[in-house]
Formats: C-alpha cells, sequence, structure tokens
C-alpha cells in the first residue's frame, strides 16, 4: 500500500463518562448540580491522531505530524501514539519547549451529540516550516486536519496553509484537507473563510468537510436558516441533499475542485468529483484512475451500529478508511462504503478507535446485508 501522512491538529482528547439517567443537557450542567459519572476516559484527539491513527488500525502505512508540548499531556499524547501505532509512530511528532500540549473536554451525553472545551495550545504554533521535505518525499498522499484550529495558518486569509499545500504538492503527493467546527466566538470565525478555501483548493485533490462546516464557511446565511428549520435538532436530521448539500458542491466545483467527499452526519457521505481533465492534476503519486472516478455524483448511506456510546472521531475514522481504501486502490464506490461503515462502527466505543473493525470484517457484514440508515 503507498505511504501516507497524516497532519494536522492534535490533542488529549479526555472524555468524562456521562451515564444515561435520562438527563438534558441543561439538566446535566445546571448551576450548582452534582451528577456521579462512571469514570474517564483519556484518547488522543484531533485530525492528525484520530485520522493517522485509524488508518494505522485499518492496515496504512502512515506517518503522523502533530506538535506537542514537552509537557505531562505531550508525553501521554506520545505514549498513546505509540501504544497504537508501534515503536516509531511518534518519530515525527514535533515536540516544542515553548508551548503547551492542547487538549479537549468532551461532553459525550448518552443520546446527544458532542460538545467541547477545547485548549489550542501547540496548535496555534504550528508552521508550514514544521513539515520536513525528507518526510514528505517518502510519502504519496498528505492529508492535513482542522486548519481552524490553527492559528498561524488561517490567519492572513490561510497564507500559511496554502503556503502549505503549494508546496506539498510541488512534491509531487496527492493531497486532502479535512475541517472541523468553529467556534463563533474564536478569532478563526473572524477569518474570511470563503476566501481561504477559494485560495486553497486549487492544491487540495480531495477536500472533505462536514456538511454543517462547508455551510459554515461558504453561505452563513443558509446556515442560520438551516439551524432555524433545526429547531434545536443536529442540522442532519433536517438536511436535504438538493437544497443544503448540493449547492454547496457546486460552488465548490466552480471553484475548480476535483473531488469533494461531504460528511454528512449518521446519514451517510457526499461524493462529487470533477471530469477527467481536472483529475489528471491530482497528485502523480496517488496513480488515481481517473476514468472510474470522473464525473461523479452520489450518497453513500450509513449503516445503523449496534449501540451509540459516542461519536467522538467518527468523521476522522470516516476519513480514515476512505483514504486507506483509495491509497489500496479501491473504487469510488467501496471507498465511501467503507468509510460509511468505519464512522458507524467508531460511535459503537468512546474513543475512535477501540470499535473499528478491519476491512474484511465490514465487507462481510455489508455483503450479508447490513441495515442502512
Amino acid at each position: 500500500m503507498k505511504k501516507a501522512i497524516a497532519a494536522g491538529h492534535c490533542c488529549l482528547d479526555v472524555t468524562p463518562v456521562i451515564p444515561d439517567n435520562g438527563l438534558t443537557a441543561s439538566q446535566l450542567f445546571a448551576p450548582g448540580k452534582l451528577t456521579g459519572i462512571n469514570g474517564v476516559q483519556i484518547h488522543t484527539g484531533g485530525s492528525c491522531t484520530n485520522t493517522g491513527l485509524a488508518m494505522k488500525v485499518l492496515g496504512a502505512n502512515v506517518t503522523l505530524i502533530g506538535k506537542v508540548g514537552r509537557d505531562e499531556f505531550g508525553g501521554l499524547v506520545r505514549g498513546i501514539i505509540r501504544k497504537h501505532g508501534g515503536s516509531d509512530a511518534a518519530d515525527h511528532m514535533i515536540v516544542s519547549d515553548d508551548v503547551d500540549t492542547a487538549f479537549t473536554l468532551i461532553m459525550a451525553i448518552p443520546g446527544v451529540d458532542r460538545s467541547f472545551l477545547s485548549f489550542p495550545g501547540a496548535n496555534d504554533a504550528f508552521v508550514p516550516e514544521d513539515l520536513q521535505d525528507e518526510v514528505l518525499s517518502e510519502a504519496a498522499h498528505f492529508h492535513f486536519g482542522y486548519p481552524s484550529m490553527m492559528k498561524r495558518l488561517y490567519e492572513n486569509d490561510g497564507e500559511g496553509l496554502v503556503r502549505m499545500f503549494r508546496h506539498v504538492k510541488e512534491l509531487g503527493l496527492s493531497t486532502s484537507l479535512d475541517t472541523c467546527a468553529i467556534d463563533p466566538a474564536s478569532d478563526a470565525a473572524r477569518a474570511d473563510w470563503m476566501k481561504i478555501i477559494e485560495r486553497v483548493l486549487p492544491y487540495v485533490d480531495f477536500f472533505m468537510p462536514s456538511m454543517e462546516e462547508l455551510c459554515y464557511m461558504m453561505d452563513p446565511a443558509h446556515f442560520r436558516l438551516w439551524e432555524v428549520r433545526a429547531a434545536g435538532k443536529e442540522l442532519a436530521a433536517v438536511f436535504d441533499l438538493d437544497t443544503d448539500v448540493r449547492p454547496l458542491a457546486d460552488r465548490l466545483m466552480a471553484l475548480g475542485a476535483k473531488a469533494v467527499v461531504i460528511k454528512c452526519g449518521a446519514p451517510g457521505l457526499y461524493l462529487r468529483t470533477a471530469g477527467k481533465d481536472v483529475l489528471s492534476h491530482v497528485g502523480p503519486n496517488l496513480e488515481l484512475d481517473t476514468d472510474a472516478w470522473a464525473d461523479l455524483d452520489f450518497f453513500t448511506r450509513s449503516f445503523v451500529p449496534e449501540k451509540v456510546l459516542s461519536a467522538t472521531g467518527a468523521g476522522d475514522t470516516c476519513i480514515a478508511a476512505f483514504l486507506t481504501a483509495l491509497l489500496d486502490g479501491c473504487g469510488p464506490s467501496e471507498c465511501t462504503e467503507l468509510a460509511a461503515a468505519t464512522g458507524t462502527s467508531c460511535v459503537e466505543a468512546y474513543d475512535s478507535l477501540s470499535g473499528l473493525r478491519p476491512f474484511p470484517e465490514l465487507r462481510k457484514k455489508i455483503s450479508e446485508g447490513w441495515a442502512r440508515t
């Protein structure tokens, strides 16, 4: 299998195990209320580790590159990476003496989507120069995630992000970019994300945002109307493919996108690709079958999980499966099927790795009629 790099946002995730006691979020966190929990889960988080380690678990040849501090949390992050990825898995992690390791407190209330308290830490200090050409040149594909949580990359209209992707493309790698939710009160919310997307898209082969993140970045007015329509529900519960998602993909294709994979939450994945001429500009190291991938427009429904413990990392592991299958030479339909199945498997555990199933098991389960959402 071709070698990949999974880089980007990296943190330590701390998840209290909240019992399914029927309480709403407002009841759980009422001022002065004491609620017992069933322990705590401590895992790595962020695109670099969630996607990178999931790719390792799924059998990919992948190098992880993220930035941590030389502190206790940084030691925990590197130790967890070695535990799941092997003795050399953390060798290319960037360790800084000047910044603290990022961490996220994840509130995963049973039956409710997650909420997060996040400290950006070392991620805000990540710069393109942190990547080493000798490491990049060994790979066929470069995946990067969560630039909106990495200040040095999104500031100045994404100058750092654009410079990084342009350089990676010049080295012959294919590329993919993932996004994450943006805190409306953060500096990232004041960035011109439409302009950033427009600037970086020529150097991105597979753009892989969620529909909510993409709409927030590209069409804030529609996003607000969508929130009103949802009336407190998750946007994925009330989305319409033709009015909410396809118009965003249309705009991306008009900007010159090659392939767009839009994560639509529990319902599934939407894939849109350009014509063969545009796809011919995908990084040559990937050796993409442009005939098989050209001019696609379809939706792949997710599968019904046996249980739902936490959606933490579901999007990241979904991408991990898509990229692993892509690097293994699978076609577009199988890439999206395995991605949807992996995202479903992920929610059956509190962390992003424990619920993952190997591809042969997923293929067997799908062939035997795994129920879809």
